[in-house]
């Protein structure tokens, strides 16, 4: 496993961060009735995702690495939800916000994987 010096540098961090900005954005036009609703929980799960993936980068084992991984994994899932339920509500859809979900899944997956396999 290639040795980052920072969260920073993992391509799975960048990514669920870049995702954390769009579902900023995106949630910045929902109704103002939903500031402490969907537009808070959605925001919240998304810094979730980002979050997890930093503190894992510190851990120094396999099965703490990959339970943040997998809490991630669970934040992701449920952005995805709040992608639909916004759809759903006539809040609109993003097309990007659905191709960087579904590739921080992949990436998640992988990196996930990665920590299986490697022998620290």
């Amino acid at each position: 496993m290639n040795r980052s010096k920072s969260f920073k540098d993992l391509i799975v961090w960048q990514k669920a961060h870049r995702f954390v900005l769009k579902v900023y954005k995106f949630t910045s036009r929902f109704p103002k009735e939903e500031k402490y609703g969907l537009t808070s929980q959605f925001r919240a799960a998304a810094i979730s995702i980002a979050a997890n993936i930093a503190e894992a980068f510190a851990k120094r084992t396999k099965p703490e690495k990959i339970r943040l991984m997998n809490i991630a994994q669970g934040s992701l899932e449920e952005c995805r939800y709040y992608i639909v339920l916004s759809n759903d509500l006539d809040y609109g859809t993003d097309k990007e916000l659905d191709e960087l979900a579904e590739e921080s899944s992949k990436l998640l997956i992988s990196y996930i994987k990665a920590i299986e396999a490697s022998k620290f």
